[in-house]
C-alpha cells in the first residue's frame, strides 16, 4: 500500500513537471510568433533582449539574426538568474533560452512570407504593434505562471519582484523604454519624424506587452474565499485537505431562523482551482450552500509571501 502511494506521488510529480514545460513551450511559441509575424517584418523595435536582437539585425542588414543576439545576451543574464532565483528557475530558463532561440531561427523560415504579408504587413504597423505586443505578453505570462521565463529582462523583473512588491510588467516596461528609445540611433534613410513614429510603434509593443503580462500574472495569483454550508462538511473537508492539499477551517454557526447549530467550512483557494472545488463539492452534496468572493490578497503557506524590505546595516 505504501509502495503504491509512493508510485502515485512520483507519477503526479512527473506529470506536474511535464505539464509545466508544455505550458512554458506554448508561451515561448506565442512569444516568438508575435515577434516573427507582427513585429520584425514591420521593422519595429520592441523591448527586452528580443528588441536588442532586432536592433542588431536591422543595423547589420540581417547579417546577425535575432536568434544569435538573443542567445548570447541571455547566457549572461541566465548566470545571474540562477544564482539569485535558484536552480529550479535556472533549469526552466535554460530550457526557455534554447527553445526561444531555436524558434526565432526556425519560424522565419517555416512561416510563408506571403502569409506574413497578408496577415501582418498589409494591415499596417499600428495593428501589428498591438497584436505582436499582446502575443509576446501572453507568452511571458504563461511562462511566469509555471515558474519559468522567456529570459531577457524577465529575469531582471523576477529578481526585483522577489524582494519588492512591484509588478513584473512595470519593471519590464522601464527596461524596454530605454531599449526602444535607443533605436533612434540606428542608421537609416528615414527622416527624423519617421524615426520618432517608429519609436512610438515600439512603445505600443512595449505597453501592450506589459499590460498583458500583468493581466496574465495577476489572473494566476488571484484567490477566492469560500464559505461552505453542508451537513456533510466532514467529507467535504477531507476532500479539500486530501485531494486539493488546501487548509480548511471549521466554524461554529447557528441559523437564526431555525435556531439549529451548524458547521461552516472556510476555505481559501486560487481562482483557477475554484471550478474544480465547486464540482467536487456538488459530487458530495448537491444541496450544499456556498458563498464565494474574491479577496485582495492571501499571504501565508501555499499562497503569496509577504515581501519585506532588507534593512541596511549602519556602519
Amino acid at each position: 500500500m505504501e509502495t503504491q502511494a509512493k508510485t502515485t506521488s512520483r507519477t503526479r510529480k512527473v506529470l506536474s513537471v511535464v505539464n509545466d514545460y508544455l505550458i512554458i513551450t506554448l508561451g515561448l511559441l506565442c512569444y516568438t510568433g508575435g515577434w516573427c509575424i507582427f513585429v520584425i517584418p514591420n521593422g519595429i523595435v520592441g523591448g527586452g533582449v528580443s528588441g536588442i536582437g532586432a536592433i542588431v539585425q536591422y543595423a547589420t542588414n540581417g547579417a546577425i539574426p535575432v536568434s544569435y543576439t538573443f542567445f548570447a545576451v541571455n547566457l549572461v543574464l541566465l548566470i545571474i538568474g540562477i544564482k539569485t532565483l535558484g536552480k529550479a528557475f535556472g533549469a526552466k530558463t535554460v530550457y526557455a533560452v534554447f527553445v526561444a532561440s531555436l524558434l526565432f531561427r526556425i519560424l522565419p523560415e517555416v512561416i510563408p512570407q506571403d502569409f506574413i504579408d497578408e496577415l501582418a504587413v498589409a494591415n499596417g504597423k499600428l495593428l501589428c504593434a498591438l497584436i505582436g505586443g499582446s502575443m509576446s505578453g501572453l507568452g511571458i505570462g504563461l511562462a511566469f505562471s509555471r515558474g519559468g521565463s522567456t529570459a531577457g529582462t524577465d529575469v531582471i523583473a523576477l529578481i526585483i519582484s522577489k524582494y519588492r512588491n512591484i509588478p513584473p510588467g512595470r519593471i519590464i516596461l522601464l527596461c524596454d523604454i530605454f531599449i526602444v528609445g535607443s533605436s533612434i540611433f540606428l542608421p537609416s534613410d528615414l527622416n527624423f519624424g519617421a524615426r520618432i513614429a517608429g519609436i512610438m510603434y515600439g512603445y505600443l509593443v512595449v505597453a501592450s506587452c506589459s499590460y498583458v503580462v500583468d493581466l496574465s500574472v495577476a489572473g494566476n495569483k488571484q484567490s477566492v474565499q469560500l464559505f461552505i454550508f453542508s451537513k456533510q462538511y466532514q467529507e467535504i473537508a477531507d476532500m479539500i485537505s486530501g485531494s486539493m492539499h488546501r487548509g480548511v477551517t471549521v466554524l461554529d454557526a447557528q441559523g437564526w431562523y431555525t435556531k439549529n447549530s451548524e458547521k461552516v467550512l472556510l476555505v481559501m483557494v486560487r481562482k483557477v482551482e475554484a471550478n474544480y472545488l465547486l464540482s467536487m463539492i456538488k459530487q458530495i452534496d448537491r444541496q450544499a450552500f456556498i458563498s464565494m468572493g474574491n479577496v485582495m490578497g492571501v499571504y501565508g503557506q501555499g499562497f503569496d509571501a509577504i515581501k519585506e524590505k532588507k534593512k541596511v546595516k549602519k556602519i
